[in-house]
This record gives C-alpha cells, sequence and structure tokens, in this order.
C-alpha cells in the first residue's frame, strides 16, 4: 500500500477521499472535471433541484456514450474485416 497516493475529489459538493494508483490520478482528476462540467450545464439547461437526479442524468450520459463507441467500434471492425476479406480473395487470385 505504500505506492499508493491519497487525494480527494469532489463532485456535486461532496469530497470524496481516495487511494490511488499514482497512474490513475490525471485521468480520474479528468474525470472528475468533466463531471462537474456536466452538472452545471444540466443545472442550467434543467430546472434540477435535486443533486441525485444530475448525477443519474451525467451516469446516464457518461454510459451512453460509452455504449455508443462501442457499438461504433464493432462496426468498424467489421468494416475492417470485410476488407480484409476481400483483400485476401484478390491475392489469392492474383497468385493462382
Amino acid at each position: 500500500m505504500a505506492d499508493k497516493l491519497k487525494i480527494k475529489l469532489s463532485i456535486a459538493d461532496r469530497v470524496y477521499p481516495m487511494s490511488i494508483n499514482p497512474k490513475q490520478e490525471e485521468a480520474l482528476r479528468k474525470a472528475t472535471k468533466s463531471i462537474e462540467q456536466m452538472i452545471k450545464q444540466f443545472e442550467q439547461n434543467y430546472a434540477v433541484r435535486d443533486k441525485q437526479d444530475v448525477l443519474a442524468m451525467c451516469a446516464l450520459q457518461f454510459a451512453s456514450k460509452t455504449v455508443q463507441m462501442t457499438i461504433d467500434d464493432q462496426g468498424e471492425v467489421a468494416e475492417i474485416e470485410d476488407k480484409l476479406k476481400n483483400l485476401n480473395l484478390f491475392l489469392e487470385q492474383q497468385l493462382t
């Protein structure tokens, strides 16, 4: 545990103390900043009174982005596989 870094992150007016791997610090701080920006955006654009509602909306937003990226990546992989199959077929035809 000597290699752990103790930090405090503030999200939605609450402080969360954490013991983390030092390599995680930058990503956690950027994620915290992104969450805080999204909270402000939701509070400005919608009449939200409860922080829990705002946090739920943030969680949905991040989850949907993650799922969409997975879907997009699967589409790209399928497209690349098709191109490789076509290239392989072409090469086989040229070599025979």
